[in-house]
This record gives C-alpha cells, sequence and structure tokens, in this order.
C-alpha cells in the first residue's frame, strides 16, 4: 500500500468521525441516552460509544506495539462516560482524529494480528488472522458507517436533524456522484 492510499484512508476515517462529532454536538444528554426501539435497548450513546471504542481499539494497539499489533475488536473497555456524556464522545472522537492522523507514520507493512473469539457448539477458541492497517481502516469506515445510518433513523425518530449525507458510506456518495455525472 503506497502512503497516498493509507492518507486517503486515514483522511476517510478523520472525516467519518468528524461527521459524528458534528452530529453528537447538536444532541441532548437526554437524548443521548434515550432508551429507544421496541426492547428500549437501543440509544445514541451506545451506538456512538460502539464507534469510538472500535477506533480505540485498534489506535491502542498501534501505540503499543507499532511493529506487530494484536487487538481483539470485542475486547473493548465499554466505556460507560462515552454512552452517557455526548459532549465526552465529542472530546473523544476528536482525539481519535489526531490518533488516526498519527497512524501515517506507521510502517505500511507493520505486522498487525486481529484475535476473533469463535464459538461453534461447545468450541471456543480465538483465531489469530494476519492483517494490515489499510484493511482495519477500509473496515472502520464501513463498521462505522453502518452504525451511524443506524444512529441516524434513531435520530429521526427523535426529530434530531443530521449533518448532510450522514450515515452514508463514501462509496455510495461516489456512486451518486456518478449517476448524476452520467444523466
Amino acid at each position: 500500500m503506497s502512503t497516498s492510499s493509507l492518507s486517503l484512508l486515514i483522511d476517510e476515517n478523520v472525516q467519518t468521525l468528524a461527521q459524528l462529532a458534528q452530529l453528537l454536538g447538536r444532541v441532548s444528554a437526554q437524548d443521548y441516552q434515550r432508551p429507544l426501539g421496541t426492547k428500549s435497548t437501543q440509544s445514541l450513546g451506545k451506538h456512538a460509544r460502539h464507534i469510538l471504542e472500535h477506533y480505540q481499539t485498534l489506535q491502542d494497539a498501534c501505540a503499543t506495539a507499532p511493529n506487530q499489533a494484536t487487538f481483539d475488536y470485542e475486547n473493548r473497555q465499554r466505556e460507560a462516560a462515552l454512552e452517557t456524556q455526548p459532549g465526552y464522545a465529542v472530546e473523544r472522537a476528536e482525539a481519535l482524529q489526531a490518533g488516526l492522523k498519527a497512524l501515517a507514520t506507521m510502517q505500511h507493512n507493520a505486522a498487525l494480528t486481529l484475535s476473533y473469539p469463535v464459538e461453534v457448539g461447545d468450541v471456543d477458541d480465538l483465531v489469530a488472522l494476519p492483517t494490515s492497517l489499510g484493511r482495519e481502516l477500509a473496515f472502520l469506515t464501513s463498521h462505522s458507517i453502518h452504525h451511524m445510518a443506524l444512529l441516524g433513523m434513531l435520530c429521526e425518530q427523535l426529530g434530531i436533524a443530521l449533518p448532510e449525507h450522514f450515515g452514508v458510506h463514501p462509496s455510495t456518495l461516489r456512486y451518486w456522484a456518478g449517476q448524476r455525472f452520467a444523466s
């Protein structure tokens, strides 16, 4: 992967987190914490925390062992303040944006390993999957946009205005632009 490709992936994630922070800056603590969904198990805060902790997991692993980072997205801190305090979540999103930019100094071929817990029947195992920083950045964009689309639906239920194109993957935006150009 070239430096420019890595920079593009970093920029895409920085923009994703900026869009999330923009929304969270508009949300009251009451709406952020409000139980939603038919079983009242969803909230804006839970989805925001989930997104932010995935970024934090990768960044922490890369900071600890930049040449042999091992991480497990399922073994997150699950920090309650990120789920209940939108202002704190905005601060974390901004810090994560800076952390993403710092990843540009990593070696492009640094060995990363994703530990992935698998449970099938009575077998419980931890699978070590070789990966790369670029692959994980691509995953984080898609993962975050997926949860932001869910946040968008929850915000619509609450009557909260969304930033333009909130929860729309960059590939979809490129497709839409191509369709407009073709017309």
